[in-house]
């Protein structure tokens, strides 16, 4: 699917007709989105803008200079945008492209709730967008907005779990598991922000985008870096949380062990009674005696009984 937003009438149209691309110069186009585009609609573009579009390998390359590049004809920057499902993410590249004449392409595979934002900004607030690098920048400060959104949920998950564990409920394999998919998404957020702050930082040192953005670019910035501090915090927290479980699971598997060790103890002397009274001896006075078998079970019961004094006298148990 195509979207042309045209500047027109003082105000942004949008239209999805690629037959404008005949009628139409640069002047009159700010922004084409490509939402899983056929291969009509990509030659379309590519024919009008006069360049070449990335393959989905190009935009997937995790290489700095894959992120952002110069031509002599536009800028392409490539980041990754995340999609939400349940409680994980799955991460989807997008592909920008600028001509020398301020006309953004993107390129994108999944919808995002960025796109949408950024779409509404434009429609409110048109004059403040007058070329496609404006609108790029309008996206990723959407796009950090929701990544901060994103940390902030997982960081009340994480309290979520530091809570459970400190309320002495009981710890399972369900809690380890929740863990380790909080640190899971907690590393992909991790690299997620990184990957805009490189984007950010090569078009801070870019020459070619209008005056107004670069203030704007370095308050991006260090929201960007604050994200990656509290991104690195929830982690931590994660590791101390997994340690603190697993100690207590130790502590909890160490009692169940003390008291099967205990219960051993305490029944080998009746054991060894037992056991010389089975003997098939022939001279063993007891078993010839009336009273022989309750003396065996009397004997029994005393040694275990003084065993477990013995215990509980040097607090063992």
């Amino acid at each position: 699917m195509i979207t042309i937003y045209l500047k027109q009438y003082n105000k942004i149209i949008r239209n999805a007709d690629t037959e404008l691309f005949d009628e139409l110069g640069f002047d009159d186009i700010l922004w084409i989105d490509l939402l899983e585009p056929t291969i009509k609609e990509q030659k379309a573009v590519e024919n009008f803008m006069e360049l070449s579009l990335q393959t989905k390998q190009q935009v997937e390359e995790i290489e700095a200079t894959a992120k952002y590049s110069e031509t002599e004809n536009a800028i392409i920057s490539n980041s990754n945008f995340f999609v939400p499902q349940g409680e994980s993410f799955t991460v989807e590249p997008v592909s920008f492209i600028i001509s020398n004449e301020g006309v953004l392409v993107s390129m994108r595979q999944a919808e995002f709730r960025t796109f949408r934002e950024a779409e509404k900004r434009l429609q409110m607030n048109y004059r403040s967008y007058s070329t496609g690098y404006h609108i790029l920048i309008s996206l990723l400060e959407v796009r950090i907005d929701y990544d901060a959104d994103l940390v902030e949920m997982v960081g009340k998950q994480v309290a979520a779990v530091s809570k459970e564990i400190s309320s002495g409920s009981k710890i399972d394999k369900e809690v380890l598991y929740r863990i380790n998919a909080l640190q899971e998404n907690t590393m992909l957020l991790r690299e997620n922000i990184f990957d805009r702050q490189r984007v950010l930082s090569s078009i801070l040192r870019s020459e070619r985008f209008p005056n107004d953005i670069y203030p704007r670019l370095q308050l991006m910035i260090k929201d960007v870096n604050s994200l990656i501090s509290h991104a690195d915090f929830s982690f931590q927290r994660l590791d101390y949380i997994q340690d603190a479980a697993l100690g207590l699971i130790n502590i909890e598997q160490n009692e169940i062990v003390k008291i099967f060790s205990v219960a051993a103890v305490i029944f080998m002397p009746a054991t060894l009674v037992a056991s010389m009274y089975g003997m098939n001896f022939k001279f063993m006075p007891e078993l010839q005696w009336e009273y022989g078998y309750l003396w065996a079970l009397a004997l029994m019961l005393m040694v275990s009984g003084l065993t477990f004094w013995f215990f509980k006298f040097k607090k063992w148990l």
